[in-house]
């Protein structure tokens, strides 16, 4: 299955509309699957007294999280545009829709699934207001524990969301996120405990982590994109530029033909190498006729057209019925 690769521009518009397009047309250039944005209505989801996370106070030593998040929402009279530039460029329009009245939004413009964030995963009533709208549901799962993960999935499961239309995003939510933190072995445990399509939602600082969610087992990835990390705002720090987009999506791209289909067996390119790189059994010196075959006399040589070493069983033991030189490779046609 091809990996969908998910583009989180997020709230990295920074409220500018030539910015959000722009984003949309590099995501596009990269070969993405999807562009997301984020919508939401900042009186329905935070209070005036909620204080920034320490990240966020990096680029605004403003402790009001309401103030960040109202310059950061997305106009209504934006969504026309921004969905008729993704189908001009050739990618899928998404947002997160953050709360109840921006899922109402959001369902006019018919995308293909809701994506719900980290912080919603124990929000149960907005988990059941979104699956009632009956279209698959991306799951992130940063800041949780299993059994939290797992009243979710009950919660969209029971309001008729069915395994077939759920992914889980393994995730974890800090911007950037430290090496030592990302866990990505917690794909694995996710896939073997849901028997769910699984993904990866990724806010390091680079591109590795994602591939390598990929190779571990990863089928949707999420990554945040900004067209400068050196841009004010809340999430430029733990995202990446067009040029690091591309080399994620190429590589990404590349360990998806590499992974194959599971069957050990011999390759194509690799099967006219076979006889240059084993060896056959040689003679370490003349034999006539009646000689019989000891180990002692048998060298393993390249090339490995001859008699593999792995029947050296059959052969010792074995009589001569024609002379064989110092250095021939053996042939059961001379052996009795």
């Amino acid at each position: 299955m091809k990996t969908i690769i998910i583009c989180e521009a997020g709230v990295n518009h920074n409220g500018d509309l030539n910015t959000a397009i722009n984003l949309i047309r590099c995501a596009s250039d990269a070969g993405a699957d999807y562009i997301k944005f984020q919508t939401f209505n900042t009186n329905l989801i935070v209070s005036d007294k909620a204080q920034k996370a320490k990240y966020q106070l990096e680029f605004d030593e403003n402790d009001n999280q309401s103030k960040m998040l109202k310059n950061l929402e997305i106009p209504e009279y934006w969504y026309p545009k921004l969905i008729d530039e993704c189908s001009k460029n050739n990618i899928k329009f998404l947002s997160t829709g953050f709360d109840k009245k921006s899922i109402d939004l959001l369902e006019k413009f018919n995308m293909d699934f809701y994506k719900i964030p980290s912080g919603e995963i124990t929000n149960l009533p907005h988990l059941r207001y979104v699956a009632k709208k009956g279209k698959p549901v991306i799951l992130s799962t940063g800041l949780s524990n299993i059994e939290e993960v797992k009243q979710a999935v009950v919660t969209l499961k029971n309001n008729d969301i069915n395994d077939e239309k759920i992914v889980l995003l393994h995730c974890t939510s800090e911007y950037p996120c430290p090496m030592g933190d990302v866990n990505l072995n917690a794909i694995k445990t996710l896939i073997n405990e849901f028997n769910l399509i699984v993904g990866y939602s990724d806010h390091t600082s680079g591109i590795e982590v994602p591939i390598a969610a990929v190779a571990l087992g990863a089928r949707v990835i999420e990554k945040h994109i900004t067209l400068d990390k050196k841009s004010i705002g809340p999430d430029h720090k733990a995202s990446i530029e067009p040029n690091e987009l591309k080399k994620m999506i190429k590589s990404i791209r590349n360990i998806e033909t590499a992974l194959g289909d599971g069957v050990k067996k011999p390759s194509k390119s690799e099967l006219k190498n076979i006889h240059m790189i084993r060896r056959s059994i040689h003679l370490k010196e003349n034999k006539l006729i009646g000689d019989i075959i000891k180990e002692t006399d048998l060298l393993m040589l390249r090339p490995g057209d001859g008699i593999s070493p792995s029947d050296i069983d059959k052969v010792i033991g074995k009589k001569v019925i024609k002379p064989i030189k110092k250095g021939d490779k053996l042939d059961f046609k001379n052996l009795l």
